[in-house]
């Protein structure tokens, strides 16, 4: 089965939690060894930090996924499962400031869009999905690491048509979350001087590699409403 991630999300809102399955290329972030280095020949990587927090409710999301496609995606190859990793998580569960990530994408030249991430909150016997809608262009230019920005993403509740922070069923879990009855508001920042700091000490690959601005445009909301209309 190969399915878009508006695929994903329409089975979702039918109960069925498929986004961290075999629709998509499940992918590993960049040095998720530690091992790792960055060459000459390496393919970009692109770095970006998020806060996801629920002003709406008291669960707070738990990044799971970062769904990135390229700009002509036709197939599951084309369709990239970021799955966040164990080193990408700054979090305090259920802290009003919500969970911060430090994510990183390895991506071959050429040009994609950050689809949006998937989160969940699980407090026995509640299970919930959030979705972050964001829907965003990103290019890889050449090798080398590129900062992409830094997202907050906060749920409040949610008003006449606005895009929903996650699916509907199941009916109360959802509720009880503030997915079904919340939305995202969301911005895009520059925090490099802030971020840079931490991604260099999480990440020995990094040490001595120049780090470059490839900042994403502003977050488009009617292109966020106008997609999730769209499922």
């Amino acid at each position: 089965m190969k399915l878009s991630i508006k695929s994903l999300f329409s089975a979702l809102t039918l109960g069925i939690v498929v986004l961290t399955t075999g629709c998509a290329t499940r992918t590993q972030m960049a040095f998720e060894d530690p091992a790792e280095k960055i060459t000459p020949t390496s393919a970009p990587v692109y770095l970006l930090t998020a806060t996801i927090k629920n002003n709406y409710k008291n669960n707070q999301p738990t990044l799971t996924v970062t769904h990135i496609e390229k700009a002509d995606a036709k197939n599951s190859e084309d369709r990239l499962n970021f799955l966040t990793d164990a080193a990408a998580r700054v979090e305090t569960v259920n802290s009003k400031n919500g969970n911060t990530y430090f994510l990183r994408f390895q991506l071959p030249a050429g040009e994609y869009n950050l689809v949006g991430m998937t989160s969940h909150s699980r407090s026995f016997p509640i299970i919930g999905t959030f979705l972050t809608p964001l829907v965003t262009p990103i290019q890889a230019k050449g090798n080398g690491v590129y900062y992409l920005g830094h997202i907050d993403a906060t749920v409040r509740e949610r008003k006449d048509n606005e895009f929903k922070a996650g699916p509907s069923i199941p009916l109360i879990d959802q509720a009880i979350i503030g997915a079904s009855g919340g939305t995202f508001d969301i911005v895009y920042s520059d925090r490099l001087a802030e971020d840079e700091k931490t991604f260099r000490s999480k990440f020995k690959a990094l040490e001595g590699i120049e780090i470059k601005k490839a900042l994403m445009p502003a977050f488009d909301r009617q292109k966020a409403q106008k997609w999730w209309e769209a499922l």
